[in-house]
């Protein structure tokens, strides 16, 4: 038997009641309770007072969702030995990459390098299609033999999207034409001016550090206000390729754009967008490496290219 709770209209003492209900004419019960992030501090009382003696024969599932989970019903389940599943894929494409392979061998599947590979470009950040194609191609071939990306293929439909941060790296790369297909998967799900905020982002943390004296990852950390690391190291390599003059050239760049896309000129979104993203993956290539935005003298002015 089982008893699944979700919506805005239930309460979790309906929840604890039922988890509290000995099962009839089974050896156990489910009680599901899903988005429990959207209860009280007050709300989530009887449910900890229920984790502190759980019935034997209850599986109780509680599902996060609808906000932050109360950090007293965290500490209960843990005290009560429960077990957290985080179905949430990595972000990082390392991790996300090993995420897959561990869910393809829990489907019982064996896929080489290349499939493995296709599987995790199709995919892209949206995790919840990974779980039906499996299903399908272990209808379509069973678990003996291991595939390969030209075994796959025929059954990947649309690539999902992609985290926005592959389009900026592979911007910075100088990598035009994967800039361009990812431009195209991302397009998808998002609206442009959304994208043209993850560029605008991107670029005004180079202008913020141009103009400065900062030469070392801990000194670009604090001219952003944030930790030393990979972030900061990232833009302080890619401001080296760039110079100031790119760093501005790439704002200009920002700016028509992003005019055109409110209507300056009578284009398509899509070709306003294609036209900016393969200009500024030309722009380490163009500006011939890092330089300091040059400061004009006394009296002297600066053309702007």
């Amino acid at each position: 038997m089982v008893d699944d709770f979700s919506g805005d209209e239930y309460e979790l003492r309906a929840v604890v009641d039922a988890a509290q209900t000995m099962p009839f004419l089974t050896d156990r019960r489910v009680v599901v309770a899903r988005d429990i992030g959207r209860f009280s501090a007050e709300d989530v009382v009887a449910l900890v007072g229920y984790l502190s003696d759980p019935l034997p024969s209850t599986d109780l599932i509680l599902v996060a969702g609808g906000g932050r989970v109360a950090k007293a019903v965290t500490d209960a389940a843990k005290k009560a030995g429960a077990t957290t599943t985080n179905t949430s894929p990595p972000s990082s494409k390392r991790d996300r990459g090993l995420w897959i392979e561990e869910q393809v061998a829990g489907a019982g599947l064996k896929l080489d390098s290349s499939a493995l590979a296709m599987l995790a470009a199709w995919m892209g950040e949206e995790a919840g299609r990974l779980a039906g194609v499996l299903d399908t191609l272990e209808s379509a071939y069973g678990t003996a033999r291991k595939l390969s990306a030209a075994d796959i293929e025929p059954f990947l439909g649309d690539s999902g999207s992609v985290p926005p941060w592959d389009l900026t790296d592979a911007i910075d790369r100088g990598d035009t034409k994967t800039s361009l297909e990812l431009l195209a998967r991302i397009i998808q799900s998002r609206h442009p001016l959304q994208v043209m905020a993850t560029l605008h982002n991107h670029y005004v943390r180079l202008l913020k550090v141009d103009g400065t004296d900062a030469n070392s990852e801990a000194a670009v950390a604090e001219v952003l206000g944030i930790k030393p690391g990979f972030p900061a190291r990232k833009v302080l390599d890619q401001y080296r390729r760039l110079g100031g003059g790119g760093v501005a050239r790439a704002i200009a760049l920002l700016s028509q754009a992003d005019q055109d896309l409110r209507g300056r000129r009578d284009l398509p979104e899509g070709l306003v967008m294609e036209v900016l993203v393969a200009r500024l993956s030309r722009l380490p290539s163009s500006t011939g490496g890092a330089r300091r935005r040059e400061q004009p003298a006394p009296g002297q002015s600066v053309r702007g290219r």
